[in-house]
């Protein structure tokens, strides 16, 4: 429904709503930490941010079918390639078995995504943060107004 909806504000809730689910496979998985960084990251502020735009934006019906054919050739090239892509890597991945033997319940828990965060992948993590840093400084400057500047 995400894709074949025509308006894209249902297309957003029908996001949201994937992403519950999704939730859900995660819970059922045993990782809880991603469960609740799924709800609260993606369907909440990244959600909201896509409403935003495109209640922003304000599409009207008679631009949005104005598209040429040359880029719905191009769209259903891309899918294709994409389709035939995961197929073929699907084909060629194979299902691991369950073995009760080796079998570790604390996998998805937060004490040990914890530890192999900050064990493992404390740089990683750490450049991300400073990324994140310097996102929101940039946009920060970005939106601040200067003296003088119309305000529409």
């Amino acid at each position: 429904m995400v894709v074949f909806s025509r308006s894209p504000i249902h297309s957003v809730l029908y996001l949201i709503l994937t992403f519950f689910c999704l939730t859900g496979h995660y819970i059922l998985l045993n990782a809880q930490f991603l469960a609740v960084v799924n709800i609260i990251v993606y369907a909440g502020a990244i959600m909201v941010l896509f409403l935003f735009v495109i209640m922003f934006l304000n599409m009207k019906e008679d631009e949005r079918d104005l598209v040429p054919n040359v880029t719905k050739i191009a769209a259903s090239i891309v899918c294709g390639t994409i389709f035939i892509i995961l197929f073929g890597a699907y084909r060629k991945s194979q299902a691991g078995t369950y073995d009760p033997g080796t079998y570790n319940s604390q996998t998805g828990m937060v004490e040990s995504l914890g530890q192999v965060l900050f064990r493992d992948y404390l740089l990683p993590f750490e450049l991300a943060s400073v990324l994140f840093l310097i996102a929101m400084v940039g946009a920060v400057m970005l939106g601040k107004r200067e003296l003088g500047e119309r305000h529409f």
